[in-house]
Parts: structure tokens; C-alpha cells; sequence
């Protein structure tokens, strides 16, 4: 990010931002409101004005990530109305696409602590709910079993991690040719 788009960000929004970087570096036993303070230039209270608490700031974290995610997601199913399978495969991708381009989010996504408390898990879960829904509304349109339901979720959400991990790391290029084997591989699951 540019020194002038850290400007023109509120502080509440240069908080979160520093907040992922240290959760990334540092995970939440060690998150520290004061390092994420310095690196931000202001005081060690200024924080406070912001988040009630490091759990309250945790979960402003949560929901900023949610919220980025959520307006994509939005735009993605506004275009493909109807073909429930169809709108599988472009959320699906789409969340591939918002993983790979923001990969310090999916650390923050995947964090298993037991310190985070129920609001922070809840919406965590909720960045995955509408592929879910979708794969549920599609297995009960052709009559699959909700153990097969289960394992269909697997599989789709295995694909989504598995290719944004690969794209991140390099063992698989970040292009067009790559995201539309991971729709055909999603997409193929439907088949079977």
C-alpha cells in the first residue's frame, strides 16, 4: 500500500490494517495493541478511542475482512442470477481470487485460538456460509443425501484453500488458465 493511501485511511482503518500485519507476524497470543500503536505513530491509548478492548479489536478485524469479502461476493452473484451451480463456481473462484490478491487476510481467516471469543468465530464462519448455502440449495434441488451435501462442502471448500495456497506460494501461477481449472474441477464435483 502507497504512503498516500495510508493517509487518506481513517485511523480506525490504519489500525485494522497494522492489526492483520501483526496477527500475521505474531498471531493472537502475541497481538499487541501497543506495538500496533507505534507503528502507527500515535499513542498507546489512542487505540482505545477505536476498540474497547484487544477482543473488540480482533473482532473489528473479522468484520473488516468480512465486509471486503461480503461486497465482492455481492457483485460476483448480482451477475450470475438463476444456475445455482453456476453461482457455485463464480463464488468459489471469486474467493480464490480474494485470497490469493489478499493472502495476509487468510491467515487471519484460518486462526484456530481458543482465546477468540464466540462473536469473532461466528463471523469468521459466516465468510464461508453462502458457498455452503449454495452447495445446500443445489444438492437438495437433485435430491442428494446431506452426507453427500457434506462431503460436496468438503470438496469445494478444499479446492478454494488448496489453489489460493498453491497461487501464494508459486506452485501454481495466478492466472485465468489456472482459476478456470479450479471452476472446472468445481464445477465437475456437481457431475458426480
Amino acid at each position: 500500500m502507497k504512503g498516500d493511501e495510508i493517509k487518506e485511511m481513517s485511523m480506525r482503518e490504519r489500525l485494522i490494517q497494522a492489526g492483520i500485519t501483526d496477527l500475521n507476524k505474531n498471531g493472537t497470543k502475541n497481538f499487541s495493541v501497543r506495538r500496533i500503536a507505534a507503528i502507527c505513530g500515535i499513542s498507546c491509548a489512542a487505540p482505545y478511542k477505536h476498540f474497547r478492548d484487544k477482543q473488540d479489536f480482533l473482532l473489528a478485524i473479522i468484520r473488516y475482512i468480512d465486509h471486503l469479502w461480503d461486497g465482492r461476493q455481492q457483485k460476483v452473484l448480482e451477475t450470475v442470477q438463476g444456475d445455482t451451480r453456476k453461482r457455485i463456481v463464480a463464488v468459489s473462484v471469486e474467493y480464490v481470487r480474494f485470497l490469493v490478491e489478499n493472502p495476509h487476510f487468510r491467515s487471519v481467516i484460518m486462526l484456530q485460538d481458543s482465546d477468540l471469543d464466540e462473536d469473532y468465530v461466528e463471523i469468521r464462519r459466516r465468510l464461508n456460509q453462502k458457498s455452503k448455502d449454495l452447495v445446500g440449495e443445489y444438492c437438495a434441488s437433485v435430491g442428494m443425501t446431506m452426507q453427500v451435501q457434506n462431503f460436496k462442502v468438503f470438496v469445494v471448500r478444499s479446492l478454494i484453500y488448496g489453489a489460493s495456497l498453491m497461487m501464494d506460494n508459486e506452485s501454481m501461477e495466478y492466472n485465468e488458465e489456472n482459476l478456470e481449472m479450479v471452476a472446472s474441477a468445481i464445477d465437475r464435483e456437481f457431475d458426480l
